[in-house]
């Protein structure tokens, strides 16, 4: 059997596994295990599996993302997204789509504390969308605000897919949280701008102007002053050295966890709903990295991943071509998978040919600008058709909607996430002006 045919069939099998209803991380685990044996044998193939899982869960640096995840759900289970939303939404309403411009607010400040798309989708839902519907917005508009905006939950650090990304590619993590703050806020930026202008352009979706606003009171003010001083103390921690990002998700985590106490919302109940979330996805996540383990290591047996880099570099194509290309290929792939087994499935193939290619920069600016690009892109996997995460979990709280109706409330945030992924890519030096200050 020649290397390509090995390739086809392991891509094959996991195509498959995936098609029957398997989840993905068993599916990339098969479909590795049958690509590993059929080149080597069983007993090589063991001798990899009995060394392979210590290996990759040994390292100190994977903590980090069992105690983000548990910042994430300590903040989801204390009462905090009820506050950002009141604060944005006295903010806002004064202006014509105010409630679901509030929404995109209280979605990035809570992913500021959360890194979890999905878990920041759900959280604001909860809250906004009974107020949305309430004065008046169209199912549509709400639910795909709410969809699109728990993709800034990924795009703000502290972000997952970026901790992943940091790991898969031994990369600075701080420098990569700094280098996702500006693309972060321009995408907050674009969706803003995204609901203003299709308030106005497409009426009967959102009311006029309320008149009679919720005010702005102290209380509200002070209701989220717990999540910038746990942002300040994370990050400012950070980014100014005195502690590791793993030291800064456990600060983090007790922060929040505190915070969580002194509002009196985390009973022992929600403390123990807090761990077994966090233990349910870190275990997910970590199952992806042994099946993504076994299947990049029967790829790279076959020496598929070397040739194509090789054949890549020998079309003459422009470097920005290339990542245009593999951008592309993201979007279409996050049809059939999530961001993190995507990540780890074609990190280890596309990362040595994009730091082979010549972008007039230095090398670790070239793995970061490529980091934020991929995050980018991974976001449009979670809410673009017809498989958008997002918006079946926005759906399954909005009941009375139609997913038609949902999707195309998101058409508008992705016009917006295109436009940002093209000033990206033209222009490196945005997503990179804050990391070479900070470095």
């Amino acid at each position: 059997m020649t290397p390509i045919q090995l390739t086809l069939l392991i891509f094959g099998s996991m195509l498959f596994f995936m098609a029957i209803r398997i989840p993905i991380a068993v599916s990339m685990f098969c479909a590795g295990a049958l690509g590993y044996v059929t080149q080597t044998g069983w007993l090589p193939f063991a001798n990899f599996l009995n060394t392979q899982a210590f290996a990759r869960f040994a390292g100190y640096d994977l903590s980090v993302i069992p105690l983000f995840i548990l910042m994430g759900n300590f903040a989801t289970h204390g009462g905090i997204s009820k506050s950002l939303f009141q604060f944005a939404a006295s903010v806002m309403g004064r202006f014509k789509g105010g409630l679901a411009m509030a929404s995109l607010l209280a979605c990035a400040a809570f992913g500021a504390i959360s890194g979890s798309s999905v878990a920041t989708a759900a959280t604001i839902t909860g809250v906004a969308l009974p107020e949305m519907r309430r004065h008046g917005y169209s199912g549509r508009i709400a639910t795909g605000t709410l969809a699109a905006g728990g993709t800034l939950g990924i795009q703000l650090p502290p972000s997952v897919v970026l901790v992943i990304y940091a790991i898969l590619t031994e990369q600075n993590i701080t420098k990569l949280f700094a280098a996702a703050v500006v693309p972060g806020l321009i995408a907050l930026a674009g969706y803003l701008i995204a609901v203003a202008l299709y308030v106005r352009l497409v009426p009967g979706h959102a009311p006029e102007v309320d008149t009679a606003p919720e005010p702005l009171t102290f209380s509200k003010v002070m209701g989220v002053l717990p999540i910038i001083v746990i942002f300040t103390l994370v990050f400012g921690g950070i980014y100014g050295g005195f502690f590791t990002p793993t030291e800064g998700a456990a600060v983090g985590a007790a922060t929040t966890l505190l915070t969580a106490l002194l509002k009196r919302e985390m009973t022992l109940q929600k403390f123990k709903e807090s761990f077994l979330g966090t233990a349910a996805s870190a275990a997910m996540i970590f199952l992806i990295f042994i099946g993504a383990d076994v299947m990049n290591s029967a790829l790279a047996l076959t020496q598929v991943p070397n040739q194509l880099a090789a054949e890549v570099g020998s079309w003459g194509l422009s470097p920005l071509a290339v990542v245009a290309a593999i951008l592309v290929f993201y979007v279409i792939l996050g049809a059939v998978m999530d961001e993190m087994s995507m990540l780890l499935l074609t990190i280890p193939i596309f990362f040595p040919m994009i730091m082979a290619l010549d972008f007039g920069m230095t090398k670790e600016l070239t793995a970061i600008w490529f980091g934020i690009m991929v995050l980018m892109t991974v976001g449009f996997g979670l809410v673009a058709p017809p498989v958008g995460l997002n918006v079946y979990v926005v759906n399954s709280i909005a009941k009375d909607v139609p997913m038609s109706e949902s999707y195309h409330g998101v058409m508008p945030f992705l016009i917006s996430d295109v436009l940002r992924t093209l000033l990206f890519l033209f222009f490196p030096i945005i997503p990179l002006w804050l990391v070479q200050h900070v470095g």
